[in-house]
C-alpha cells in the first residue's frame, strides 16, 4: 500500500488508516476475536497506520490494538492516539457507557476533559500502558471544541516538549470542525490535523483548511470518509446516518445522485467515497473504522481501484452545481 510522509516529520502513514472506534465497541459490541481478526486483516492487506483514542470504549480500543499489534515490528507501525479526556473511576456506574459515551462497554470509568500540561502527560502515560509501547507516533488533541485558546497556550506547548523528548513523534489536533483547526495551524507549531467528515464526497467545507495546510507544510488526515454511514452503501438508504444523525430528504437525494454517477462509471459509491479525500491538498491518509476482517480487507482492496478521470470531472461539476444533475 502506498505510503506518504507526514508533513515535515519523519513519520509515514499508509494512504488508508485503521480507525479504532469500532473495535472499541462503537454503538454495539465487537467480539475480541472479531477485533483481533480485523487488526490482522488490516496488517495483511498492507495497512500500517492505526488510529485510536482513550475515548473509544473507555480504553478498550487502545488495549485491543496493543494486543493485536504486539506481534508486529514496532518500527513498521504508525500508531496515533489522542489526548484531552482522562479516564477516571466512575463513582456511580450504570452498567453501560452506551447512553453517555456511545460505546457498548461497562462504564467503569468516566471521561474528564483535561487539556492542561499535567493532564496531557497523564493521558499519554496511560495510553502507552494500554498500547504496550514506549512511544506514540502521532498524538492528536481530541475535539477541543470549547477549549481552543487553552489548547494553543497550554496543550500544544506541553506536546511540543514531549515531541522534543521523543515520547511522541508528531503532534496535532483532530476535530469535526475545520475552523478551529485552521487557528491551530496558523497559531501553533503542529505537524498534522485530523479532519473528520468535512472533506468527503458529500461535505467539502474543509477546503480552506486544506489550502492553508498545504501552504504551511502541515499534513492532513481525513477521517470519517463515509460521513457516519450515508456513503458506506452502494445505494444510500433512508435509515442512513450523516454525522451520527438522521438524514434529511435533500441530503439523501444528493447522495443517491452521487451513487448513480458512480455506477455510470462501473464503480460503487463506497469505493469512490473512501478514495475521494486523497484528492485534497496535503491529505496523506484516509482513516476509516473497521469492525471485522472482511471490512478491513475490503477497505484496503478499494484503495487499489483506478477511477477514470471523467468520473472525478463529473463529481467536481456536481459539487459546483450543488450536487444536482
Amino acid at each position: 500500500m502506498k505510503v506518504n510522509q507526514l508533513g515535515r516529520t519523519g513519520v509515514s502513514v499508509t494512504v488508508l488508516g485503521f480507525g479504532g472506534a469500532p473495535v472499541g465497541n462503537l454503538f454495539k459490541p465487537t467480539s475480541d476475536d472479531d477485533a483481533s481478526e480485523a487488526i490482522a486483516a488490516a496488517w495483511n492487506a498492507g495497512i500500517r497506520y492505526f488510529d485510536t483514542a482513550p475515548h473509544y470504549g473507555l480504553g478498550l480500543s487502545e488495549r485491543r490494538l496493543g494486543r493485536g499489534l504486539g506481534g508486529y515490528p514496532r518500527p513498521e507501525l504508525t500508531i496515533s492516539t489522542k489526548v484531552g479526556r482522562l479516564l477516571i473511576p466512575n463513582p456511580a456506574p450504570s452498567g453501560s457507557d452506551l447512553a453517555a459515551g456511545g460505546f457498548e462497554v461497562p462504564d467503569d470509568f468516566v471521561r474528564t476533559l483535561d487539556y492542561s500540561g499535567d493532564g496531557i502527560k497523564k493521558s499519554i502515560e496511560a495510553s502507552l500502558e494500554r498500547l504496550g509501547t514506549d512511544y506514540v507516533d502521532i498524538v492528536y488533541v481530541h475535539d477541543p471544541d470549547h477549549h481552543v485558546d487553552q489548547v494553543i497556550s497550554e496543550t500544544f506547548p506541553a506536546l511540543v516538549k514531549l515531541r522534543d523528548e521523543g515520547v511522541v513523534r508528531a503532534i496535532g489536533a483532530g476535530m469535526n470542525y475545520w475552523q478551529p483547526l485552521l487557528r491551530f495551524v496558523t497559531e501553533s507549531d503542529i505537524d498534522v490535523v485530523m479532519l473528520a467528515g468535512r472533506w468527503t464526497l458529500l461535505d467539502q467545507s474543509g477546503e480552506p483548511l486544506l489550502r492553508e495546510c498545504r501552504a504551511r507544510g502541515v499534513a492532513v488526515v481525513a477521517a470519517a470518509p463515509f460521513n457516519s454511514g450515508i456513503l458506506s452503501r452502494p445505494e444510500p438508504a433512508s435509515d442512513s446516518h450523516f454525522d451520527y444523525q438522521g438524514v434529511s430528504t435533500s441530503l439523501l437525494a444528493r447522495a443517491r445522485v452521487l451513487a448513480t454517477l458512480c455506477r455510470k462509471y462501473g464503480v460503487e459509491l463506497p469505493e469512490v467515497a473512501i478514495n475521494f479525500p486523497l484528492r485534497g491538498d496535503s491529505v496523506v491518509s484516509v482513516v476509516a473504522g473497521f469492525r471485522n476482517a472482511t471490512q478491513a480487507s475490503t477497505g484496503a482492496h478499494w484503495m487499489d481501484i483506478e477511477f477514470p478521470p471523467e468520473l472525478w470531472d463529473e463529481l467536481d461539476t456536481l459539487e459546483r452545481t450543488g450536487g444536482q444533475e
